[in-house]
């Protein structure tokens, strides 16, 4: 058992989340965990292996926190991993010896909604959010986040997991769960390029030209370099975009920036985006905020709403505080914003949100609700250059596009900037080893997909499926013990 366990953790940290081919790896990467899940002896045995897998995704996926948290990570890593305990338990019941064709029909559905159910759970902000989901690794495929326009990224995620138990019905079934495993198998990989396929292409209400500034580590003026890259673009833009903290001033305060940045706007002829990190006034509060501004002055501007954990405050500072001394931590709790906001920029509306904030489906979707026609956001992972970090952050991009039915725009101060049209296809793409300034024409698309229409549904549906799965077997339905003991 012990040998079991141990490769029950290893076989998760495969997916690599920016990698192409990985990708592909992902439809079939979990059968190695289904059958040691399978194969357990007693619920116990299953939930260890479950908890070790989970502590294997994590870890491998997200390693690149660990520098920041030091010796916490292996601690929220384990205590994260628990919730795959659940479903490791799940997965062992709905799939292990007899397999009758409707059993196997049963476990794929049970187990792809028990996972999904994980991800809804360690997607909160205060456990994290939502980072390395399962159908984020399909961000290279526009036809299969087809189905993310339907239920959000948690439908891809079940489909994944739904291929990955079918496959391995294929492996340990007779023949009626083999062939419901075949058909699982196929329905859960063509389901969402059949989907892409059938929908109309919707003709762009306009394009926009955007100019997304990087200038990458600067050891220096960082404004100065920001300034000198957007006077550079040398084309007609109708909206600039910097990125995250790319201002260190509160231009509430500071006249003197405001017109230098009003000046800047006149010059490139284009509405000006920037991201205010600083001291607000006398209260002593940092935020980070989008301004947006031109030859007149500003605009508009949004607060950040959802704060990184532990990286922008640390929960109960009286008596955590002292996380600060010997991690990375926030020294000082930024305060966040109460409202999101819909600006009129470069001639259309758009949706700003600020770096973690492109991790959440529901944010995507709410901007989208609001009237934006464009998701802008403005990022910057300098803490995190050479990890998996700045990918998978961009990644996302193509996600909140195929889920909101809005293109998507996203400006790195350092890490990697993209642009992605209303399904989710790349425009364009600066890695993180560039600097430089990213010029994009963007279809402009506002149509409002099943999943803006209807909202995170996906994930209630999988906790009724999994909630009345459970209560089945723990009542005169699951005669078998072996469920209800915990050995």
């Amino acid at each position: 058992m012990p040998r079991a366990a141990v490769a029950a953790a290893g076989a998760l940290p495969l997916l690599a989340f920016p990698a192409p081919n990985l990708s592909v790896v992902a439809w079939v990467s979990l059968v190695p965990v289904v059958l040691l899940l399978r194969a357990a002896v007693t619920a116990r045995e299953a939930g260890l292996r479950g908890w070790l897998a989970g502590v294997g995704f994590l870890a491998g996926t997200q390693y690149w926190v660990a520098p920041n948290l030091i010796w916490f990570f292996p601690l929220a890593v384990g205590v994260l991993a628990l919730l795959w305990t659940g479903w490791g338990v799940l997965a062992w019941d709905a799939l292990r010896a007899p397999l009758t064709g409707s059993r196997a029909a049963a476990g794929a559905v049970v187990v792809p909604a028990g996972w999904v159910l994980v991800e809804a759970i360690r997607s909160w902000q205060w456990l994290g959010g939502p980072w390395s989901l399962l159908g984020a690794t399909q961000w290279q495929h526009p036809g299969v986040l087809g189905l993310a326009a339907i239920g959000g990224v948690w439908l891809v995620s079940f489909a994944i997991v739904a291929s990955n138990i079918g496959a391995a019905l294929c492996v340990v079934g007779g023949v009626a769960a083999r062939t419901v495993g075949a058909m699982i198998a196929i329905v859960a990989v063509t389901s969402g390029p059949l989907w892409s396929v059938s929908r109309p292409a919707e003709p762009p209400a306009g394009v926009v030209a955007v100019a997304l500034v990087q200038p990458g580590i600067v050891h220096g003026d960082l404004f100065s370099a920001q300034e000198e890259l957007s006077r550079e673009i040398g084309v007609p833009v109708d909206l600039v975009v910097w990125g995250e903290s790319s201002v260190g001033t509160d231009l509430a305060a500071d006249p003197a920036l405001r017109r230098q940045l009003s000046t800047l706007s006149a010059a490139t002829g284009a509405d000006l985006l920037v991201n205010v990190d600083a001291l607000v006034g006398d209260s002593g509060a940092i935020t980070k905020t989008s301004v947006l501004i031109d030859d007149r002055g500003i605009l508009a501007t949004y607060r950040k709403t959802r704060l990184v954990l532990f990286g922008e405050y640390v929960p109960f500072r009286d008596q955590l505080g002292w996380l600060s001394d010997i991690t990375a931590a926030a020294a000082q709790n930024r305060q966040p914003g109460d409202r999101l906001v819909v600006m009129e920029a470069g001639g259309v509306r758009i949706g700003p949100l600020i770096s973690f904030e492109e991790t959440f489906p529901d944010l995507g979707r709410a901007q989208a609700r609001a009237g934006a026609d464009l998701l802008v956001y403005q990022t910057s992972t300098a803490t995190f250059q050479g990890s998996w970090a700045p990918a998978q952050l961009a990644s996302f991009g193509a996600l909140r596009a195929a889920e909101s039915g809005r293109p998507v725009a996203a400006a790195a101060l350092t890490g990697e900037s993209a642009a992605f049209d209303a399904r989710g296809h790349r425009l364009g793409a600066m890695s993180a080893d560039e600097h430089g300034v990213l010029l994009v024409d963007i279809p402009v698309h506002a149509v409002d997909t099943p999943y803006v229409r209807f909202g995170d549904y996906v994930p209630g549906i999988c906790a009724a499926v999994v909630t009345g799965y459970v209560a089945v077997r723990c009542s005169g339905g699951g005669r078998d013990r072996r469920f209800r003991a915990w050995r």
